[in-house]
Parts: structure tokens; C-alpha cells; sequence
């Protein structure tokens, strides 16, 4: 059976330093100090240590052999989005980003698939580099779950999701710049607690903003099977009928009404979970994920589904394709 992981991240082995091009702020950059390793420097800080399964491919499809799958859906890793940074600033390295991976694709294209970047911070900016991520054949892209604080639903934001519609562009949310990040900084909690709130906050901003009913071929996937929300739908139903002068002000139609609308990934660690949001979303709106190479991934690649006693319709859902259609790619292409 074809496998496809939605949910991988990849950087370039060799990247600029931009503090010192751009000449302020804590950017990204790396420093291999010992091989096959690398230090995350961001700014002048230790940010993280990676293997060289972060940057190279090679070694990525050796491992994902281990576990039968065949195919990544790579994007960077959101401490990459920069999108606090100077809007020209962060087109460029946006620029550097998808190029890197649209190299990566033509190189190995039956192994990879790239979602690509955007300065989010600057429509016009956004849109533009999104007309030449699609010729670069690059299918989507990888955005935060809030843009500076602001929620997805700010008009601001609108033109760029118009013209992933119109591009026929998917789209990934990730959570990042966690809420509470700063307080909280104790046990993890940021990517424990945070990074769910973070998913339920941006699927509730894009309904309760209507952005789904705006804009309705718009194919949104969201990281970690969305989070939080699916487990507290209930709430944010009761929510949305008990006080709609707060929650209905700018779309009136009820949140459940969207579930198996959006695409999530199976990133639950636990396989009652994922039965659970099988059973909210539909197999066909739920795809592999693992968010490799992150110890906080599924490192198994999905080996708890295979365990699992589902329908192998549900697995062929699930493996194959939910990713192809939230795509829009072809299976023989992967064959």
C-alpha cells in the first residue's frame, strides 16, 4: 500500500546567516559542530540540536523504508516563518526556502513533495511568492496558527487564502508562537498544551470567520489532528448556541456543521484518539502524519495504525488518499 506522510519537516543543510545580512534579529542559522549534527542558533542562542536526517534526503528515505512508507510531505520548520521580521526580509528567505525545496522535489520526485512559505505579515508579498510557488510545482503551503498574535480570520490575511483557492494551492496550519509561551515555560508546556490550544484557536478563527464559507474549494489541513478541537467540539457547539451575539457575529453557521470539511493529520499518539476523530472527520478527511524527524512525532511512522483493527479502506484513507485529494496530486504519480 502506497504511504504518504503528510506531516515532515526539512531544512537546508547550508543557510545564511540573516542576522548578519539583515542586521538584527534573532533569525535561524546553523552550525555543524560535529558530524552528522547540528546546533539551531537563533540569533545568539541555542534553539535545538538536529541530526542530518533534518537535511538530508537520502538518509530520510532509508528511514522511512523502515516502515514501508515511500513518500514526505516536506515544509520548514515553523521557527523558520519569521514573520515577525521586515516583510522584504522575510520574502527572502522564503524565497531561499522554496527554492530549496522545489530542488529537493525535482531531484527525488517520487519521494517528496514540498509545501512552501510565505510572509505572511505582507499580503501582496504573500500572494506573490504564492504565484511562484505554484511554478514551481510546489502543490501548498506550511502557515502558523496566528500571524504576530493576530488570529487567521483578520481581513488582512483573506487575500492570501483567496488566492490559495484560486491557485489551487492546499494549506497546512501549524501551530507556533504558542499562546501563554512565555508563562509557561516550565515542564514544555508550550508544545504539551500550547500547540493544541494554538490548532483549536486557528480552526475556530477560520469558521467563525467564515472564511470556509468565503471561500469554499480552499483545502486547509490542520497539524496534530487538529488539536484541541476535535475534542472539544462540544463545547465550542454550545459555545457558538448559547451566546451567538459573541461567537455568530460573522458566520452563522454552527461549527459541527464543518467537521470533515478541513483535513487533519493522525498525529494523536493514541489509538483511541485517532477512532474518535475518525469517527468526528471521516477516514477520507484524516492522512498520515508523523512530524519527523522531532522526538515529539510519531517516529514510527504510523505503525500504531497498522495495529489498529480498521477497514483497510479506512487504512488506504488514511495512508494514501486523504494526502492525494487535500493535494490535489495523482497516485500513479507516487507509484
Amino acid at each position: 500500500m502506497l504511504k504518504i506522510d503528510s506531516h515532515t519537516h526539512i531544512l537546508p543543510k547550508k543557510m545564511p546567516n540573516w542576522t548578519e545580512k539583515f542586521g538584527y534579529g534573532d533569525f535561524i542559522y546553523l552550525q555543524h559542530h560535529r558530524k552528522g549534527f547540528a546546533k539551531m542558533m537563533r540569533g545568539n542562542q541555542f534553539f535545538r540540536e538536529i541530526q542530518q536526517n533534518c537535511w538530508d534526503p537520502d538518509i530520510r528515505i532509508e528511514e522511512y523504508a523502515q516502515y514501508n512508507t515511500q513518500v514526505q510531505v516536506v515544509c520548514t520548520i515553523p521557527v523558520m516563518f519569521s514573520y515577525w521580521a521586515k516583510p522584504l526580509d522575510c520574502l527572502s528567505l522564503s524565497e531561499f526556502l522554496n527554492d530549496h525545496l522545489a530542488t529537493l522535489v525535482s531531484n527525488y520526485p517520487r519521494h517528496y513533495i514540498g509545501l512552501g512559505t510565505v510572509p505572511m505579515q505582507d499580503a501582496e508579498l504573500a500572494v506573490k511568492e504564492l504565484e511562484r510557488i505554484k511554478k514551481l510545482g510546489l502543490p501548498g503551503i506550511q502557515i502558523g496558527s496566528n500571524i504576530n498574535d493576530e488570529n487567521l480570520n483578520e481581513g488582512k490575511f483573506f487575500p492570501i487564502f483567496e488566492a490559495c483557492e484560486k491557485l489551487n494551492l492546499a494549506v497546512m496550519v501549524h501551530p507556533w508562537n504558542m499562546m501563554g509561551e512565555k508563562e509557561m515555560q516550565r515542564y514544555w508546556l508550550p508544545w504539551l498544551v500550547g500547540m493544541p490550544a494554538e490548532t483549536s484557536r486557528a480552526i475556530c478563527s477560520m469558521i467563525f470567520g467564515g472564511i470556509f464559507e468565503r471561500l469554499p474549494a480552499l483545502r486547509v489541513m490542520f497539524a496534530h489532528a487538529g488539536g484541541s478541537f476535535l475534542p472539544t467540539i462540544g463545547r465550542i457547539e454550545h459555545g457558538f448556541a448559547c451566546r451567538p451575539d459573541l461567537v455568530a457575529i460573522d458566520n452563522p453557521v454552527s461549527p459541527r456543521s464543518y467537521l470533515g470539511k478541513f483535513w487533519v493529520d493522525s498525529i494523536t499518539h493514541d489509538p483511541l484518539m485517532l477512532e474518535f476523530v475518525l469517527k468526528l472527520m471521516g477516514s477520507e478527511k484524516v492522512m498520515l502524519g508523523s512530524d519527523y524527524p522531532f522526538p515529539l512525532g510519531d517516529l514510527e511512522i504510523g505503525k500504531f495504525i497498522e495495529e489498529m483493527n480498521l477497514a483497510e479502506e479506512v487504512k488506504e484513507n488514511i495512508f494514501n488518499k486523504a494526502a492525494l485529494d487535500w493535494l490535489s496530486l495523482s497516485k500513479k504519480d507516487y507509484l
